[in-house]
């Protein structure tokens, strides 16, 4: 980042959530304070894999650790909290700021890591709390969106206000406590220097249906089925879990709760209150055998068509406590995360096949509703707020475009809007704004218990490994005398299958023997390093003309000389798991 022209500018940037939809993480740099808004992790998709999660680079806060001043949250969301854990190992967080439920589920995730939890200081913020740190007040204005206590946070500065209104849309009949308005339009009378703007659904026009009216349509739906229902939906939507309920018992069924994000959900919920249910209408697992099938309502993990999840598990007949009946009803109250539709479809098409009705969001059965603001809500934030500086943030590239001329339509100049990308730096001072740079941003894999140690590169092999697999050969080999004693021996997984190609495999083998024969032939003293890359480049180039294939070539040498010049890690050879 370029070095602050003046000791009052303001620095805004991102480490995650700008071209993409996760892994948000934004700071605000002011007085040689730094303040860190969320801290989420990102789901990968098909072409990460192996990958569990992703997460921002750390690297900056690491370097200025020092000048921390805390960690504020918008909401509970995987993606804004999910990453928490992680960074906590790697960065001293003085306190950590979250209101409601979102403390609840932060505990939650750190009671795995025992030893961060106990040396972490959260503290609970309620909508009318302001903090004050050096020239700058931080407050909160709470808004809607698909789980309780969602709050846009404000820091006040010299130069004006700074917003950043979380993920959130404008539900005129909330489920919860409606948010703030009154709150928003005063901002805007007082000056909003800059708006950090939720984008995820700014291609979608009009207004997103309220929660409310979504809690009506379960209601009528449940009203209809005289069979067992089976509901999916996303295990954080507190509200659509409640309205579920309220649902079963208004027709009177049992709620059984599959899961154990569900679990952990129903709990957390009922904790803080945004989950009630008169006694005995939740029953354990394990009871539903004691009820008839129209008593039931079973709700599940698994709307995003996850394999381990407990609908996907129902669906392939793997489920030890439920097993489909043809008479049943499953409802999907969600919507297809970008990237998960094809586990989706591939549910439900199980769904139906074994003779169950399924039911999913259209004009006709409104099931689900999104949680984020579509173009009416977004202008009407922007008119609300009047930013002099807009910044759109928590979308793809697209998202961010079109989100970005919102703005210019609703009043903010052209000049002063800013489409950015993870690491770009806005400094802010009183005599405008500039680009300042860039900060070190980036992508951490999280592979099981590793963090950071899956590169670009293992991630390349990996899709190799996957399109077109791997052809290794176990080669014996004596570097004084210049000789290959034997044939070398092939092992082919993924790539060919050997009984049926065994002239081609004689094919390949005859070549890397001659090459290997040719090479030693050319110097004095062999390296088995060169003698391998050469051999994997050469034989892939053999491979390609004859298969049209690119498999992963691992040559293994065995040196058989007495005196030899391999290290252990290539000659141990009958270490290596194939």
């Amino acid at each position: 980042m370029d070095k602050i022209k003046s000791r009052s500018e303001i620095g805004i940037f991102a480490l995650g959530g700008l071209g993409e939809v996760g892994k948000n993480m934004y700071c605000i740099d002011y007085l040689e304070q730094l303040f860190i808004i969320d801290a989420g992790i990102l789901f990968p998709d098909e072409h990460l894999l192996g990958v569990d999660y992703v997460i921002p680079d750390f690297t900056y806060l690491q370097e200025n650790e020092h000048r921390i001043v805390g960690l504020f949250i918008t909401h509970g969301h995987e993606d804004h909290i999910g990453g928490i854990p992680f960074l906590l190992k790697k960065v001293k967080i003085p306190k950590i700021y979250a209101a409601g439920v979102t403390v609840d589920l932060i505990e939650n995730k750190l009671e795995e890591y025992p030893e961060l939890l106990s040396a972490t200081t959260i503290v609970e913020f309620k909508s009318h709390f302001v903090y004050k740190f050096k020239d700058v007040e931080v407050s909160f204005i709470r808004l809607n969106h698909s789980i309780p206590d969602s709050f846009a946070i404000c820091f006040k500065t010299p130069l004006g206000t700074i917003m950043h209104t979380g993920d959130f849309k404008i539900d005129l009949t909330p489920v919860g406590p409606a948010a703030e308005y009154d709150k928003l339009a005063r901002l805007g009378d007082e000056g909003c220097l800059c708006l950090l703007s939720d984008s995820t659904n700014a291609l979608r026009e009009g207004f997103t249906d309220s929660e409310r009216k979504i809690g009506t349509s379960i209601k009528e739906l449940f009203g209809k089925v005289t069979e067992r229902i089976i509901v999916a939906t996303f295990a954080s939507n507190m509200f659509r879990v409640q309205q579920i309920i309220e649902a079963c018992v208004e027709n009177k069924r049992h709620v059984a709760i599959f899961g154990r994000s569900m679990e952990k959900t129903i709990e957390v919920g009922q904790q803080v209150g945004y989950i009630k249910a008169p006694k005995d209408t939740i029953i354990r697992p394990e009871e539903i055998g004691n009820y008839k099938p129209e008593e039931l309502c079973l709700l599940c993990t698994g709307s995003q068509g996850e394999p381990l999840a407990a609908l996907s598990r129902v669906a392939n007949g793997s489920h030890k406590l439920i097993k489909l009946i043809p008479s049943d009803t499953i409802i999907f109250s969600s919507s297809p995360i970008p990237g998960n539709q094809e586990g989706v479809n591939r549910t439900i098409n199980l769904l139906f096949k074994n003779g169950a009705e399924v039911v999913t969001h259209s004009p006709i059965t409104d099931t689900h509703t999104t949680g984020h603001a579509s173009q009416g809500e977004l202008k009407l934030m922007l008119s609300l707020v009047k930013p002099k500086y807009f910044i759109p943030i928590h979308g793809e590239y697209r998202m961010q475009r079109v989100h970005a001329d919102l703005a210019v339509e609703t009043g903010v100049d052209p000049n002063n809007t800013f489409i950015l990308e993870n690491g770009d730096v806005v400094a802010i001072n009183e005599y405008g704004a500039r680009m300042a740079g860039h900060v070190t941003a980036g992508e951490v894999y999280i592979d099981g218990t590793g963090v950071g140690d899956i590169s670009s590169s293992i991630l390349k092999e990996r899709k190799v490994l996957s399109d077109d697999g791997m052809f290794a050969l176990i080669i014996t080999i004596d570097t004084k005398n210049k000789t290959v004693p034997i044939d070398p021996q092939v092992v082919s997984r993924g790539f060919i299958y050997m009984k049926d190609s065994e002239e081609l495999t004689h094919e390949f083998v005859e070549y890397s023997k001659n090459y290997l024969l040719e090479e030693m032939a050319k110097v004095k003293l062999v390296n088995l390093s060169m003698l391998k890359n050469g051999l994997s480049e050469k034989l892939s180039e053999v491979i390609y003309q004859k298969t049209d294939r690119k498999p992963m070539i691992i040559p293994i040498f065995m040196d058989i000389t007495p005196q030899t010049n391999y290290t252990p890690a290539e000659a141990k050879f009958d270490e290596i798991k194939i």
